[in-house]
């Protein structure tokens, strides 16, 4: 299901790109001319976004047909047919760059998501993404997050309660922060507390947290820290947290590991649109007089 909010980025997408019209494309081919063309993987990745590349053609031109030959979340090899469209040419070539646009950076996001998760099979931690996303694409590229085989955290600053540094010396101390969080917020929200120390992370168990994010630690200070904890909160780890250490963070007592990378990081994969050209409609021939 395509929401108005995506329906809006592409419609942005379309203008930016073709808001002049497509000169090259309208100039060659006539009304009538019409192709077919299909997308193609050119590499092995996890797909994510077809829906929205074909909802790229149907705004670009209701008379472009699409089918789609494979499914979000399905791991391709480089050679395989993902989409196929059809309809008159200047319209699938105006649309061609920006489903591409869209159907890459979401692919990259699957893919990548896809290796971490493979990173930590077994172990029981859930990766998550975080609110490092590109404006306006939140919801695609979280949900290319869950394509990959991780998990979210949350999706916007209303969902619930997480103190960080930054409020906690507003607030003057961990304390202080979780008190009146917890007065203000809804009686269902969680209240998260990011700590960078042992200390800090007493003091939010001492404030009673349901959750604490241990920030920019090292696997030894992150293990003394779940000692520390206990399983009196669920555990939390992030910054600093790479693919290559990602399986030393991911230890009995750690429930979640957060990266930003999943999203601000990831890398367009290789997706290509061909063309095959069918003939150009025929006239009808004009009728003889009797």
């Amino acid at each position: 299901m395509i929401s108005p909010r995506t329906d809006h980025l592409i419609d942005l997408a379309l203008e930016e790109d073709a808001g002049l019209g497509d000169v090259t494309s309208r100039a060659i081919f006539v009304p009538s001319h019409r192709s077919r063309a299909f997308i193609d993987a050119k590499q092995d990745l996890v797909l994510c976004g077809l829906a929205v590349a074909a909802r790229v053609f149907a705004r670009t031109d209701p008379e472009l047909k699409v089918k789609l030959l494979a499914a979000d979340g399905d791991r391709v090899r480089a050679g395989a047919r993902v989409l196929a469209v059809a309809g008159p040419t200047a319209s699938l070539l105006t649309a061609e760059r920006t489903a591409l646009n869209f159907l890459q950076r979401l692919s990259g996001i699957a893919t990548k998501a896809r290796h971490y998760a493979a990173a930590v099979a077994g172990t029981g931690v859930r990766i998550v993404d975080t609110r490092k996303t590109t404006p306006g694409w939140r919801a695609l590229e979280k949900y290319a997050v869950r394509c990959g085989g991780c998990a979210n955290h949350r999706s916007s600053l209303g969902e619930h309660v997480l103190i960080k540094d930054n409020h906690i010396a507003a607030a003057g101390s961990i304390a202080a922060a979780v008190a009146k969080a917890r007065a203000a917020a809804p009686h269902l929200a969680k209240i998260e507390v990011e700590a960078k120390t042992l200390a800090e992370v007493n003091a939010a168990l001492r404030a009673a947290a349901d959750v604490i994010l241990l920030d920019n630690m090292t696997p030894d200070q992150v293990r003394a820290a779940v000692a520390t904890i206990a399983g009196a909160a669920t555990v939390e780890v992030s910054g600093g947290v790479r693919y290559e250490t990602l399986r030393a963070y991911a230890m009995p007592g750690v429930d979640v590991i957060s990266i930003g990378a999943l999203t601000h990081s990831a890398t367009a994969v290789d997706l290509s649109l061909d063309l095959v050209a069918a003939a150009p409609a025929r006239k009808s021939a004009p009728k003889r007089r009797r």
